[in-house]
């Protein structure tokens, strides 16, 4: 490839590691593009859909004139699998905070956890984390979270299209899940934990497809930086 590919527009699959934040996978593969050939200063390039420190897995970077195809790609359906654990919450509903409460776990039957991911399927209402970006009254969620201000929260309509339980290990229940655009996989731990009649945390995260795309195409970071080593 050259500059004049990469301005054009590409389409780049990306399998964000583990604490690295979307801003900087996307400031990773800038530099490196940058290095290689010869773009202009103000090159755009940009990711559909934040990822979470905390998660793994597909992040859709998109270069050039393919940055107006965000919007698009983001308005897809995702795919994620991972941990919930059960008995405890977090005030972030994962492992960014430390856990705050804990609750019993020994009534939670393997009939108990199926029968309870129907009350997921289809539309629902999500209230999102209160450590999240969404801005509220111009700052954002989480901002008034380490504040230690208390924000009213509204509910939002979301889709989950699959909920599937792949592994049950108590406290740890493994999940496959499909969803609509602004579904936090967070507040369905958090809500599922509460259904159980005890409480639940998202412990493991990774985002497998959005769309069509899926992370087995996708690359690291510092193997996509090899690819252009001299």
């Amino acid at each position: 490839m050259n500059s004049e590919d990469f301005l054009e527009g590409q389409i780049i699959l990306i399998d964000k590691p583990l604490t690295w934040s979307s801003f900087q996978a996307v400031n990773k593969l800038k530099y490196i593009l940058k290095r290689n050939f010869d773009l202009p200063k103000k090159f755009k390039i940009g990711h559909a859909g934040t990822l979470d420190p905390l998660a793994t897995g597909l992040l859709i970077i998109c270069t050039g004139k393919f940055t107006k195809k965000i919007t698009e790609i983001q308005a897809q359906s995702k795919e994620y699998t991972g941990t919930i654990t059960v008995g405890a919450t977090t005030p972030s509903y994962d492992l960014e905070t430390e856990i705050n409460a804990v609750f019993p776990t020994n009534h939670i039957s393997d009939d108990l956890i199926y029968q309870t991911t129907k009350q997921f399927i289809g539309e629902i209402n999500q209230k999102p984390p209160i450590f999240s970006a969404i801005k509220k009254d111009g700052k954002r969620l989480y901002e008034h979270a380490r504040a230690g201000e208390e924000v009213e929260i509204a509910f939002r309509k979301t889709s989950i299209y699959e909920f599937e339980i792949t592994r049950i290990e108590l406290p740890e229940i493994d999940f496959k899940v499909s969803c609509s655009k602004g579904t936090y996989i967070r507040s369905l731990a958090y809500d599922f934990g509460k259904a159980l009649k005890s409480g639940g945390y998202l412990s493991k995260l990774r985002r497998t497809k959005i769309g069509n795309y899926e992370v087995l195409n996708g690359i690291l970071p510092n193997d996509f930086e090899k690819l252009y080593e001299l």
